[in-house]
């Protein structure tokens, strides 16, 4: 397969002054053309690095894609490090020069020699048109690799991309036809390394499409990638294997690409015509936030009752005092009657309540445990957690596993 590497050049982003996002958009662009892309790499502005970074990068792909370092100050190395690795002089361009001068010029405005600098490529390089800025891209033959310089500003490496390296890269791949097509399968309930043995067989025998996995967010995703002349090949290669995927993790599956957990609890509320509410305490009011974050909700979201101090669950829920003497606040019996207590006051079919001890300080029960429970018109269940981390992270998951676990009585109803 033709290979590309990407190195972004520029101290800022190893100082994490600017966040590199183009690398995000070329390893997205590249895998859409079907071409290889196994490794980024950020390199300061030093030149000795940039020019060790450029053999090494050129020694083992086909083509290396430099961006940032284009610009009319001294830190602007990347013009010098091509030079250096491909051994030939900087050459100053003249007729660029004075484009750059009339540039100045028409705005009426005295150009610093310094911007000069933008005129200079090493010798034999093919200057790529910037129309959105000053600093040209750069095309350099380095022995069996090709260099590409583009500027790491996005405004301006996005077209040139698009109208000059890509071309390129994809004529020099041997075509213009291949694609690749991704599938992600988005699983919640498992750790990665059961999801992995599950899948094991798969993840040993794919090549084409290929299987990986990703664990973020408390979730689990399964990638599924295959290359083809066409997308539509490609998606009839990938089929199969996503429908075995889905067959072995069942109801683990929520959702595919973009879907989101929130998403999927709406479609299945609104297939039957259900509102829903939430009553949260140690989380307060984190999963009515998701909910709600979600445009349109307001025809089956109705409200949220953040229940934080005992004589709330009590006077507006309606939570027995003898429930929470007997078992403690955070119990699974006060999320129960808080759980019926939501879907009485704000009048809705199915509703989610939380309660417990996210920290730093224990209340009524260790740091870590939190307790929710989900109400269905078949009626209500509750789960106790015991969650490792931060307060912060303690009431992120809870509230994930609250709104997973409402996915799935949802789902029961939707199957009964």
């Amino acid at each position: 397969m033709f290979a590309v590497e990407f190195i972004a050049v520029g101290t800022e982003l190893l100082l994490g002054q600017i966040v590199n996002t183009n690398a995000s958009w070329v390893g997205s662009r590249l895998a859409d053309a079907g071409l290889g892309h196994f490794r980024q790499t950020v390199v300061g502005d030093n030149l000795d690095r940039l020019v060790a970074a450029i053999w090494e990068a050129a020694a083992r792909s086909d083509a290396v894609i430099l961006s940032g370092g284009l610009g009319p100050t001294r830190d602007d190395l990347t013009r010098e490090a091509m030079a250096a690795a491909a051994g030939v002089e900087l050459v100053r361009d003249q007729e660029y020069a004075l484009a750059l001068r009339k540039y100045w010029e028409s705005r009426g405005r005295e150009m610093p020699e310094s911007n000069l600098q933008q005129a200079d490529q090493p010798a034999g390089s093919i200057p790529l048109p910037n129309p959105k800025g000053t600093a040209p891209g750069l095309r350099l033959d380095m022995g069996d690799a090709v260099l590409f310089a583009v500027p790491g500003v996005p405004a301006e490496l996005f077209p040139m991309m698009e109208d000059h390296v890509m071309p390129i890269l994809q004529k020099l791949a041997g075509g213009d036809d291949a694609v690749m097509v991704s599938r992600l399968i988005r699983t919640w309930g498992e750790s990665e390394a059961k999801v992995g043995e599950i899948l094991d067989d798969l993840f040993e025998s794919s090549r084409n499409p290929t299987v990986a996995f990703l664990a973020s967010s408390g979730e689990i995703k399964v990638r599924l990638t295959a290359r083809a002349a066409t997308t539509e090949a490609a998606a009839a290669m990938i089929a199969p294997v996503e429908a075995e995927v889905r067959a072995r993790l069942g109801a683990r599956v929520f959702g595919a690409d973009d879907d989101t957990i929130e998403e999927v609890i709406y479609a299945l509320l609104r297939a039957r015509g259900w509102s829903v509410g939430t009553a949260e305490s140690a989380t307060g009011g984190m999963i009515a936030a998701r909910l709600t974050a979600v445009p349109g909700c307001s025809d089956t979201f109705r409200g949220s009752v953040v229940a934080y101090q005992e004589d709330i669950k009590v006077d507006i829920l309606g939570v027995d005092p003898a429930t929470i003497a007997e078992h403690g606040v955070v119990s699974e019996s006060v999320a129960l009657e808080m759980v019926e207590g939501a879907a009485r006051v704000l009048d809705v079919d199915v509703a989610v309540s939380v309660t417990g001890s996210a920290g730093p300080d224990p209340q009524d029960k260790p740091v870590g445990t939190m307790v929710f429970a989900v109400r269905t018109p078949r009626g209500a269940v509750a789960r106790t957690l015991r969650l490792p981390g931060d307060r912060e992270r303690v009431r992120t998951y809870t509230a994930t596993a609250a709104l997973h676990h409402l996915r799935l009585a949802l789902q029961e109803e939707e199957e009964s």
